[in-house]
């Protein structure tokens, strides 16, 4: 998916462009100034980026927390709506109001910025810099965790060789590897091939880092302790005879979790105003649980008056996994809820063609507006938080549509902000932080789409029906008796995690707007016990992306002073 607001104008400055002609503070010293933080509260990372020490996370977890914004979308579309950038220019706006405010946001994976999406640190006047630093190798957090990962794998096929004490049966080996590459050629692969001093032949694969049981744990814990128990209880095979084979059985969650010690620290860095943003963790919404880390989170709550976060893709599917499995974890509550929709956006759910969103269309648009409905009822119903429009500004838009979209907003009861901040930066979200402001409930109530003690299968029956409009769900028997297994074995209080298609309601990519009756297709379950959750594979939905025909990698080079170029 490329990246929103792509210049209309080549003559227009790039993102990249943009982003290297900043000038930011010295970390320790917006630290110091906007958060009131000393210099040995911090671990830098160089000039204009650092973590936050271990002991200030602690501290931070348990003093009184400021309001949390969360920001969601309409369902994705090719042309990109821009939620990063929109966090980011409401973050910039709630500072330049005068507002206390930490954004609180995930970091990008290689993958997609080599691959197809391109990065994740905004656009336009709204971005987090250093942008080359955060989407690139950034602090290493993602190389932590592939290593914890693949350290586990490791010492499971050791196991296996010397003489497999546990009796661990080969065939039910349930912990693939990761690597932080879209590699489409890697999902499926045979290990412990060349001989007895290889290993023990079995078939295995390759996740994205992103999707990584690990990354969900170190997104979920609440402390390096929670982190080390919840990395033991990793589930990563059977017995012959069918019993569970844990991270802890092999002794080796306390080695994962030295390599983790200082991935589990918030990232602290700015945005191109000089907001502080705490970027963590980077667990994909279509395939994992979409949001940063409780951590960060908590750190940013008890740093400001106002944390503004966001919850990967639309309202449906990472909103939904923010609310039923990051909230209902770390009790945290939302006191209000930004949508992002753009026309463009909106007029492709309505049937309008790619090579066509550039000229006014308002029976498109009317037609589209269904999706943006769907996720504010959403929103407003489902989960029960106050809901904003902001419809991100592209400069083809005319007024007629965002009149249109205006109108239909006073029809719904939801306010719906024009905001200019990939243009503009904060001043041009200043309408949208205002109307957050006045939206926000003073004590708000969250509800969950279902209750604990709802068994497995029917938790994903109530998100199919209540989030996705489905009939129902269906599985193979094979899957539905994986279902009940894991009922069984005492992992139905487990939340649900849903990994479909982004791009509709429905696991058929194809069928935009609202669709409705559809059946939601379930392909696989997974158990992430340390994570807490339970992964429904729904679709064609893959763990482990390919690249393009034309990958962005090919863009992209460096010169010999070190100037980066084609970084999107």
């Amino acid at each position: 998916m490329p990246l929103p607001h792509p210049p209309e104008n080549p003559t227009l400055p790039s993102d990249l462009e943009i982003a290297q002609r900043a000038r930011p503070r010295r970390i320790v010293d917006l630290a110091r100034e906007r958060l009131g933080l000393a210099e040995d509260q911090l671990v830098p990372y160089g000039h204009y980026k650092a973590k936050l020490a271990l002991p200030l996370v602690h501290t931070l977890a348990a003093r009184p927390r400021g309001r949390l914004v969360l920001v969601t979308a309409v369902s994705p579309t090719p042309p990109g709506e821009g939620k990063t950038t929109t966090t980011i220019g409401l973050g910039d706006a709630l500072s330049r109001l005068g507002e206390r405010v930490v954004l609180a946001l995930r970091e990008p994976s290689i993958g997609p910025v080599f691959g197809l999406k391109g990065g994740a640190a905004g656009g336009g006047h709204a971005q987090v810099v250093p942008m080359e630093d955060i989407n690139l190798h950034f602090t290493g957090d993602f190389a932590a965790v592939a290593l914890a990962h693949n350290l586990l794998a490791a010492v499971l096929d050791n196991h296996l060789q010397h003489g497999n004490a546990l009796g661990i049966d080969a065939r039910r080996v349930s912990w693939r590897r990761v690597l932080d590459v879209n590699d489409r050629a890697l999902r499926a692969i045979v290990v412990g091939l060349g001989g007895p001093a290889n290993g023990v032949p079995r078939e295995g694969g390759f996740d994205i880092v992103a999707a990584s049981e690990v990354m969900a744990i170190l997104c979920l814990a609440e402390s390096l302790g929670d982190l080390k128990q919840r990395l033991g209880e990793i589930v990563v095979a059977q017995t012959h005879e069918r019993r569970p084979v844990r991270a802890r059985d092999l002794g080796v969650h306390g080695a994962m979790a030295v390599l983790l010690k200082d991935a589990f620290a918030p990232n602290l860095v700015q945005t191109l105003e000089g907001t502080p943003a705490l970027l963590h963790g980077g667990p994909f919404a279509n395939i994992a649980h979409g949001c940063n880390s409780i951590a960060a989170t908590r750190a940013a709550l008890g740093l400001a008056d106002w944390v503004v976060t966001e919850a990967g893709f639309g309202a449906d599917l990472g909103a939904e996994k923010f609310v039923d499995i990051k909230c209902r974890r770390a009790g945290l509550v939302p006191c209000v809820a930004v949508v992002v929709a753009t026309v463009r956006a909106l007029k492709y759910h309505g049937g309008a063609a790619l090579g066509a969103l550039e000229h006014e269309d308002l029976s498109a648009l009317e037609r589209g507006i269904v999706n943006l409905e769907h996720h504010v009822r959403t929103v407003r119903e489902v989960y029960g938080v106050p809901c904003v429009v902001a419809a991100n500004h592209f400069s083809a838009d005319t007024d007629a549509e965002h009149a249109l979209l205006q109108r239909w907003g006073g029809g719904q009861g939801v306010p719906v902000c024009v905001a200019r901040h990939w243009a503009e930066g904060g001043a041009g979200a200043l309408d949208l932080a205002r109307t957050v402001l006045q939206a926000a409930a003073p004590q708000p109530v969250l509800r969950f789409v279902y209750e604990d003690d709802l068994p497995l299968w029917e938790k994903l029956r109530a998100v199919a029906r209540r989030i996705y409009l489905a009939a129902d769900v269906a599985a193979p028997a094979a899957v539905r008796r994986s279902v009940d297994e894991l009922q069984a074995a005492g992992y139905g209080r487990l939340p649900v995690c849903i990994a479909k298609t982004q791009y509709s309601l429905a696991t058929d990519p194809a069928l935009r707007g609202a669709p409705s009756g559809h059946v939601i297709q379930l392909r696989e379950v997974r158990l992430a016990a340390g994570a807490g959750f339970v992964v429904a594979i729904c679709g064609d939905i893959m763990t482990m992306p390919g690249l393009p025909a034309v990958p962005a990698a090919e863009r992209m080079d460096v010169d010999a002073d070190g100037h980066i170029t084609g970084l999107a």
